[in-house]
Parts: C-alpha cells; structure tokens; sequence
C-alpha cells in the first residue's frame, strides 16, 4: 500500500534506539525525509547512517534533550532550516523508573513531567504552527497501554502518560478544522533495551528474575507474549499517511490484547 507520504518530513523524537527508531525506518520505507533527535550523540548517528543506507532518504540528526524548551526551539529551528516544514511530530521519550508511590519524592514527578508530558507539549508548540500554515500535519504522541490500564509499579508512567492522552486528545479538537490530525499510540510491552532493563529492575525488586518477568509480561496479553520492537513503526507509518485521513483523537492500543476493555 502507497500511504502517500513521500518526500513529506517528519521530526522524529527519541529515535536512536527503540520504538523511536522502528517509527523513524517504518517512515523512512514511505521515503519520509526524517529529523531524527536524541541525548547521545553516538547512537543517533549510528541509526541516522543505517537510514541513509538501507532507505535512501534525507536524514537531520541532533542531539537535543526533549525536557529543555530551547533545546526543542532550536531542534525545530535546524528542522525548518534544513527541509522548510514539518509535516508529520512524532513524540516520543524515554519513560520515568519504575517504583511505588511512597518510593518517589517530588523531584521524581518533577522529572517524569518533563520528560513525558512537557517535552511533548515543547515540539507541538514549535511544529503546530507550521501544520497550521500548511494546512497539514500529522502528530503522534507516543504513550503507553498504562493510559488505558495501570500497570503495577509504573506509578509514574501511569499517571503522566494519562496526561499526554488528554493533550492530544485536546489538541486534536482544536487542530482539526487545519487538517492536523493528532493521535496517541499506547504500547505494551515490546522488547526493547528499555523493558529489558525495567525486567531487570522489577525482577530485583521482587526477588524473581528478568525472564520470570517476561514471561508474567508475556502471560497477560492473549497473544501470549511479548512484542518484537519491529512490531511497532507500521501503525505509526499509517497513522501519519493520507490512508489515515478521516482518523483522528484516537489514543490506540498496540498491546497484544493486554486490555480487555471494551473501549
């Protein structure tokens, strides 16, 4: 299927490893040109080369840390610079350390607010008036299933994550009658170097080990098991595409059927 968005451009944030980086070659396939962004420097340019390489298609690499508005400023300033639009925001960061409430003191919820809330509204900020102007755009803000259901010792993805849903949801009333179409994108559990630390983590803090937590993980959903990252970029490839365009608000599972809800 042509989702017809090449040579279109999107800023990809958290894109060096991980989900980040299936969204940034699910796009790159489409021929996206990709603004690609992370915190270390020798990562991000490993996968900005492995793009260029296997797909073909401009890509920008920055280092930017998402928490830091002007860092953002300054990421979608070189973004603007180097391709003259944004077409397509795919937000996206790393998630806060697991723990129980009492386990976390402010500057913990300080620090999960900016790095999963704040950051997404620093990049909607800069690129919605450029959708604006166009009359085009496409923003995925990348949550969690934890949205939908809690996930036990994840307290503070859980309750900032919800945040970013209602954001979305939000900007996606308001933007609409631009033809900016806004979704959110809650995953499970895909295995990447991310959920393998935070097995590692749970499974210390509950004296069983990392694969034990794996296959709890795996025993919850009905597919019965745990996600392979590659899993992940096509949804977000259609979602940002012409083939999506009467989509929009939509907060999506990805997550194997671990929510059993209705809606």
């Amino acid at each position: 299927m042509d989702l017809g968005i090449k040579d279109k451009v999107a800023l990809v944030a958290a894109s060096s490893k991980g989900l980040g980086r299936e969204v940034a070659c699910a796009l790159a396939q489409e021929g996206v040109r990709l603004s690609l962004c992370a915190r270390t420097q020798s990562t991000l340019h490993e996968t900005a080369e492995h793009i260029r390489s296997r797909y073909g298609v401009e890509v920008m690499e920055t280092v930017c840390d998402l928490t830091d508005e002007h860092q953002v400023a300054t990421l979608v300033k070189g973004t603007l610079e180097s391709f003259g639009t944004v077409d397509i925001l795919v937000s996206n960061a790393g998630g806060p350390p697991p723990g129980k409430f009492l386990e976390h003191d402010v500057d913990a919820w300080r620090r999960a607010v900016d790095l999963n809330f704040m950051s997404a509204v620093f990049l909607c900020q800069q690129v919605v008036p450029v959708m604006q102007k166009n009359k085009w755009g496409r923003i995925v803000l990348m949550t969690s299933i934890s949205v939908r259901q809690p996930l036990d010792g994840l307290i503070l993805s859980n309750s900032v994550r919800a945040a970013t849903t209602g954001l979305a949801r939000t900007l996606a009333n308001e933007l609409g009658e631009d033809n900016i179409l806004v979704h959110t994108v809650c995953p499970g559990f895909f295995l990447t170097d991310r959920v393998k630390s935070l097995a590692e983590r749970l499974a210390e803090a509950n004296g069983t080990t990392p694969e034990d937590m794996e296959k709890k993980w795996a025993s919850q959903n009905v597919l019965g098991r745990v996600a392979d990252p590659s899993e992940f970029g096509p949804l977000v490839a259609f979602l940002c595409s012409e083939r999506a365009s009467y989509m929009t608000g939509s907060a999506i599972a990805i997550d194997g059927g671990l929510y059993k809800g209705l809606l």
